[in-house]
């Protein structure tokens, strides 16, 4: 999945000539706090809710309140997995996304991006959460997959935090089965620490909970 496949068809760019007040009615219109800003048909960069609740005269033009703007993007080509990592590291809410030679393509707004790992990472297929903790040495995901599938199972998704300050790290795991029972029963027979499981009614409330306040966060 490239950045140019996901692109917003929703969030437009500001001008450098339009007001602080537009900016500001343009972010509350679209649900995000930052805006692309083009000047002459090129990306000057990135203007943030933040910069401008700051300034005192919002009736002057982006050009006049902001002599540089931050520019942060991804190319047209760039992975999710790097996608998720320019969103992470400066705390976007949207990413402009240029070619190759930086002409402005779009941006990728976080809320759509959330719901479409929502809609393809498993998130919304009946199953089951499995925490697991490791050392990082001992992780071999041949032999997890192996004995998730010796009980007739599949997993639908898997990601691996680092715990800090620790050689260990813990392995999430969702698994296309409501009990996970005998699952739980195999891994502990391999010497396999289980942290956690999120299984029948209860674990898809919890994940309906957790993404429905991640979405309200984004839109505030």
């Amino acid at each position: 999945m490239r950045a140019s496949t996901i692109l917003s068809d929703q969030i437009p760019p500001l001008l450098h000539t339009d007001s602080g007040e537009k900016a500001l009615f343009w972010m509350d219109e679209f649900q995000v706090n930052h805006l692309p800003v083009m000047k002459n048909g090129n990306f000057v960069g990135l203007v943030s809710e933040t910069e401008l609740l700051d300034q005192t005269n919002l009736e002057e033009s982006l050009d006049h309140l902001f002599q540089h703007l931050p520019r942060p993007f991804a190319y047209a080509d760039a992975h999710l997995f790097d996608l998720l990592q320019h969103f992470a590291l400066f705390k976007l809410t949207v990413l402009p996304v240029l070619d190759r030679q930086e002409n402005y393509l779009g941006v990728i707004s976080a809320q759509e991006l959330l719901q479409l790992l929502a809609d393809t990472s498993g998130l919304n297929e009946s199953g089951s959460v499995l925490v697991l903790e490791m050392n990082a040495n001992d992780y071999t995901l041949a032999q997890i997959a192996q004995i998730v599938e010796s009980n007739q199972a599949k997993i639908l998704n898997l990601f691996v935090s680092y715990l800090p300050d620790s050689t260990k790290i813990q392995v999430n795991l969702r698994i296309n089965q409501q009990n996970l029972s005998a699952i739980i029963r195999t891994f502990e027979r391999y010497d396999y620490q289980v942290l956690a499981s999120y299984q029948d009614s209860q674990q898809p409330n919890e994940l309906q909970d957790r993404y429905q306040e991640l979405m309200h966060y984004l839109s505030m």
